[in-house]
């Protein structure tokens, strides 16, 4: 299967203020594979940059995509990015297994579901920065902010593990870069001023919508299904590091190809090559 293109629903503003949108993804080898597995369950902003200066070819005319652009990517350009990843890897066709939540089932129910029929949400208009007005109670004063990046992510990242409050509060502190004509900081800002400022954010933002609708079979009841993009991404992804070796070895032997060319190899390439393999060896065998 080969790549992908597309358009980002935010887009990538340069240092020269352009915004770009189209992209093109390469699937991921078996580099990319070793480094999902070296990283355990780790599913860490960081790691999402990593993968994704990898696997996005270009966005734009930025090619190749460093780390330094991916990190700046708008957190909904980075989900959506890694959901199509999945697409150019593994197909459109989602297959999962769940327990119904409610407490009086729990039966295990089989959901399946398309990647392009998940909701993404474009804004009506982009701009590298937006202004809110407060209302009058939240002390009417003019805001200016950028939306959330990889690079927040990444930095409030050990934030969110012990205190979620504090990391929001930070998140705001990075996002908002002026308050007033004085230029002033977030520090004053009431409850309200604060919840006005983030459903403003929430509202030109763009957004992938993150729970699936799923049918109980048991019980016959409907449910919201959580879809983590990370998790889903890295859980899918991650292979397992002595299968990827024995993979390498299984084709370095009979192909005599080095491990830099396998490891280049996607996965459904490598295991192509497999299945020739193991259809020819039991030809052999039979033919004994």
């Amino acid at each position: 299967m080969g790549g992908l293109r597309g358009v980002l629903p935010g887009g990538y503003w340069d240092p020269e203020g352009t915004l770009h949108r189209e992209f093109e993804l390469v699937e991921l080898t078996g580099r990319e594979e070793e480094l999902l597995a070296e990283s355990g369950r780790r599913e860490s902003a960081s790691l999402v940059s990593v993968v994704l200066s990898r696997c996005v070819g270009r966005i734009g005319p930025v090619s190749p995509v460093p780390e330094d652009v991916a990190r700046r990517l708008l957190v909904a350009d980075r989900q959506f990015l890694l959901l199509q990843l999945r697409r150019a890897t593994f197909g459109d066709r989602v297959h999962a297994d769940l327990f119904c939540p409610w407490p009086d089932c729990g039966e295990r129910v089989s959901l399946a579901f398309s990647i392009e029929a998940i909701p993404v949400e474009a804004p009506a208009g982009r701009a590298p920065t937006y202004t809110v007005t407060l209302s009058e109670a939240a002390g009417a004063a003019e805001v200016e902010f950028r939306l959330p990046t990889g690079a927040d992510q990444e930095e409030l990242s050990p934030w969110l593990a012990h205190d979620e409050a504090q990391a929001l509060t930070r998140l705001l502190a990075r996002c908002v870069l002026r308050v007033g004509p004085s230029g002033s900081g977030v520090d004053a800002l009431s409850p309200l001023a604060r919840a006005e400022i983030e459903a403003r954010m929430a509202e030109v933002a763009p957004r992938i919508e993150q729970t699936v609708e799923a049918r109980c079979a048991g019980c016959g009841r409907s449910f919201s299904a959580p879809l983590d993009i990370h998790r889903f991404f890295f859980g899918e992804l991650r292979a397992d590091p002595d299968l990827l070796y024995r993979e390498v070895h299984y084709l370095a032997y009979h192909y005599h190809w080095s491990e830099a060319e396998i490891m280049a190899m996607t996965r459904d390439r490598r295991r192509r090559y497999m299945d020739v393999l193991a259809g020819e060896i039991e030809r052999l065998n039979d033919a004994g």
